[in-house]
């Protein structure tokens, strides 16, 4: 019984189930045949619409086409127009030369001087005093028609205000761009077309943009003072460097190297060498001073035989002898060498090493040439020779550490000598003294 009834309602639930699905497909059903019948709407939407664009595409073509049958049609006008024109234009060119006569050589001539007139004017100093001249001479060159009688003669002024301002010495006020953009109203004096010059040394004219600027590095200095002292004179002579060239040899001369830029050149080289020069010289003025002391108090025992200072080698030298009188004459001189001898360390201290470093520095001069030449050839081998500059900074270290060796050398050989001079003069004294002591006492002993 109760199998039957599991039956009966396990068969109700698959009836309810099937009747679901019937409902779903029945709704599935309905959409597909709502959408079949929207997209259809929206095809045919879209195919009136390509219809009614094609229709417009059609008279926008036809358009197109009427207006490039315009737009030829005015070519063909416009080309009979420019070829009548061109005939027109030559024909006005003849008669103009006719009427022009011999004055057309004339107008051609007065171009071409005032197109050679500004390329002289407006790169001239006398520009920065008298601006604007070159405006009328570009208007003159590049003008087609007859130049006007007002334009001849601001060409004949401008030529002859540049003729007679080459030849004078003229102090204006004038505006002046400094190096680092900001200006000031300086007096500046301009020698002919040469040069320009202010307290401060040289000035150039920028002609680009028309102003008076200073030199980005002044000349070397003995050049620049006369500058300075050139513009401080209101009256008579006084000297100046001028530049021929119109500035090109000023410009050349502030490239060039003070001797400060070709020392830092030597690099560690050349600050060794300068170490031992330095090293030498304080040596030999400490020499210089004690032996002077020494000489000096040599001298005031030499008044005083009788009476030995310990403050002097000679003092020290009749205490020997002194102590020793008693003694026989070979005795003393052996004593009085053992005083020379104990004293000569004292007089020849650091002499020797003067010495030395006058002969080391030439060695470390080529030691540095030695190795900016290694430094060219590797600089050879990786960029090669095609641009000179690149190998010049290891030339420059060759070249200058070997000067710089041979600047150290000089003056110590020099001072050693004189220290080694002054050196032996006092054992020199020394040993005539012991010389005599020695003969003094050998003397007694004979008698």
């Amino acid at each position: 019984m109760k199998k039957v009834i599991n039956f009966v309602l396990f068969a109700a639930s698959m009836t309810v189930a099937a009747s679901a699905s019937a409902n779903q497909l029945d709704d599935l059903l309905k959409q597909v045949k709502n959408d079949r019948i929207s997209e259809a709407k929206i095809d045919k939407k879209r195919e009136a619409e390509f219809m009614s664009a094609r229709s417009d595409k059609q008279s926008l073509l036809n358009k197109a086409k009427t207006e490039l049958a315009n737009q030829q049609a005015r070519n063909k006008r416009l080309t009979k127009e420019y070829a009548a024109n061109e005939i027109t234009l030559a024909q006005k060119a003849v008669e103009l030369d006719n009427a022009q006569g011999t004055l057309g050589e004339m107008f051609g001539v007065s171009r071409a001087a005032a197109a050679n007139a500004y390329g002289t004017i407006a790169t001239s100093i006398v520009s920065s005093e008298y601006p604007g001249r070159g405006e009328v001479l570009d208007k003159i060159a590049n003008s087609k028609a007859i130049p006007e009688l007002e334009q001849l003669e601001e060409l004949w002024f401008a030529l002859q205000t540049e003729m007679t301002q080459s030849g004078e010495i003229s102090r204006f006020t004038t505006e002046v761009t400094n190096l680092d953009g900001s200006k000031s109203t300086e007096s500046v004096i301009r020698i002919g077309t040469f040069n320009l010059v202010s307290e401060n040394g040289y000035l150039t004219y920028n002609d680009e943009v028309g102003q008076v600027q200073p030199l980005a590095k002044q000349p070397a200095g003995h050049i620049a003072g006369t500058a300075s002292s050139f513009f401080g004179e209101n009256s008579g002579y006084a000297p100046l460097y001028v530049d021929p060239s119109r500035g090109a040899i000023l410009t050349l001369e502030t490239r060039k190297k003070t001797l400060m830029q070709f020392y830092h050149e030597g690099q560690e080289v050349g600050y060794a060498i300068t170490v031992l020069l330095i090293i030498g010289l304080l040596i030999a003025l400490e020499r210089m001073i004690v032996l002077g002391s020494m000489s000096a108090k040599i001298r005031t025992q030499e008044k005083n035989l009788d009476q030995p200072n310990d403050n002097n080698p000679l003092g020290r030298l009749l205490k020997v002898y002194f102590e020793n009188k008693t003694v026989d004459a070979e005795t003393l001189e052996l004593k009085l060498d053992e005083a020379i001898l104990r004293e000569t360390p004292k007089v020849d201290r650091g002499i020797n090493l003067i010495k030395m470093f006058a002969a080391i520095a030439p060695l470390m001069g080529l030691l540095g040439t030695v190795i900016g030449m290694i430094m060219t050839f590797q600089t050879i081998m990786l960029f090669g020779t095609g641009d000179p500059k690149i190998m010049a900074g290891n030339i420059s270290l060759a070249l200058v550490t070997t000067a710089l060796g041979l600047i150290c050398a000089l003056p110590l050989i020099l001072i050693h000598s004189i220290v080694a001079g002054r050196s032996k003069s006092v054992l020199q004294k020394l040993d005539e003294q012991s010389a005599g002591m020695i003969a003094a006492l050998a003397e007694k002993e004979s008698k």
